[in-house]
């Protein structure tokens, strides 16, 4: 009994072919001849022979030549040697071949790009039919065993995708060279792209920005609604093609993917000067201001005009205000890794709550909760109070002594945030 997927392989084969091929309008003698000749063209005696001929025409690679240049396959010497990177993983936290669960790729002739499918089709134990058929598994015997070819036939003719033509290793000058040196001398390097560590990143991306739970978290953003699982966005995002109107050409993953693959931004960072001044008055008016949170306290006002009173709501509400207290807080350590070399008691008035709360000479009255403690929780709750009516202006919505209280209470909770 053959395995799923081989059976799955051909009813497809059969399917598709018999959709080009039967007609309409055939009468009924025409069309059982025509699904006569189906059947014995994707019968194992004829389609495993003449697959087996034809894997030839293809070559195992795991980094492709032709993704540098289309004419780099065939060259003077003959044809490019096709590479296969036999890595194993390593927990180095390196992003490279053998660290990716990566798909092997295939260069050749496209009108043998079934055979390639074939080769490749996963077995239920999870490994190639290849794969299986190299180790002489039963799968691959019960298989092979026809009476039209011999299972060595078979094998040797299957075995040809994994073998070049040539016994020396042939590159091509139209593929990048590179010197690089080694001992008192340099080796040449042939800069090859891994076609399959490529394609992987295209799923991957494509999976995180256009998976069905992050088209409705965008549907909800676009209705002002309120979602329980945000979403990540890629910028800087490019899309390149391999191939032009023949992706085939280049290999068999690129012309899966319709040749196109993604490109991450590449440039260095724009770093700037940072300059951050000690307050000399107030570090609620001088060092922080409410739109440096304007992002949050617009999800928390989309929050408040839900209207809803209900357990996940008020969760969402306290998140946000939890957010917020994150932003003052990373500004808090900003401000003390300053404090030593800035402060000047001549030039800074600022309370002696917060004195205790930002100079590195005052840590040690840190160390307990007190009175500064409390006018700081204060602080931090009219800036989040008034700052969410000042970035939403008149679109805000007009907050009780209750609501002032009850974010006095969550800054209160998170105050070992602020020792």
């Amino acid at each position: 009994m053959p395995d799923t997927a081989i059976s799955r392989f051909f009813d497809e084969r059969k399917e598709a072919w018999l959709k080009k091929n039967l007609k309409a309008n055939m009468d009924d003698v025409r069309q059982r001849e025509v699904r006569q000749e189906c059947n014995e063209r994707f019968s194992y005696e004829v389609w495993l022979p003449d697959a087996a001929r034809r894997a030839k025409q293809l070559a195992i690679t795991t980094h492709p030549c032709t993704f540098s240049h289309p004419g780099a396959k065939k060259n003077k010497n003959g044809e490019s040697t096709p590479i296969v990177a036999n890595a194993q993983w390593q927990e180095d936290g390196f992003l490279k071949s053998g660290n990716v669960d990566a798909q092997q790729d295939a260069l050749g002739n496209a009108a043998a790009l079934d055979v390639y499918k074939f080769l490749t089709l996963n077995m239920e134990d999870n490994r190639t039919l290849l794969t299986h058929i190299q180790e002489d598994s039963a799968i691959a015997k019960a298989l092979l065993t026809i009476n039209s070819a011999s299972y060595d036939e078979l094998k040797d003719g299957f075995m040809a995708i994994l073998k070049p033509d040539t016994k020396a290793v042939v590159t091509s000058a139209k593929i990048k060279q590179v010197f690089f040196p080694v001992d008192n001398d340099y080796h040449l390097l042939s800069i090859l792209t891994p076609s399959g560590v490529l394609f992987e990143m295209r799923r991957r991306l494509d999976h995180l920005r256009f998976n069905d739970d992050v088209k409705l978290a965008r549907d909800k953003r676009r209705d002002n609604t309120l979602s329980e699982h945000g979403f990540q966005e890629i910028y800087n995002l490019t899309t390149v093609g391999y191939g032009g109107t023949k992706p085939q050409n280049i290999s068999v993953l690129n012309n899966q993917n319709g040749g196109k693959a993604h490109l991450l931004l590449c440039a260095p960072p724009r770093l700037s000067k940072r300059d951050i001044p000690f307050p000399r008055q107030s570090f609620f008016q001088q060092s922080i201001t409410p739109w440096e949170c304007k992002d949050n306290f617009q999800r928390l006002h989309r929050v408040y005009v839900n209207g809803k009173n209900n357990r996940q709501t008020r969760a969402a509400r306290d998140a946000f205000y939890a957010a917020i207290l994150d932003t003052i807080v990373q500004r808090m350590w900003q401000i003390r890794a300053v404090s030593d070399e800035y402060f000047n008691p001549k030039y800074h008035a600022i309370s002696a709550s917060e004195q205790i709360w930002l100079l590195g000479s005052r840590i040690s009255e840190r160390d307990e909760s007190g009175s500064w403690l409390d006018d700081i929780v204060k602080a931090i709750s009219h800036f989040i109070f008034k700052g969410y009516e000042r970035v939403l202006g008149k679109k805000s919505i007009k907050l009780g002594d209750d609501e002032k209280q009850h974010i006095t209470s969550q800054v209160h909770t998170h105050r070992e945030v602020l020792l």
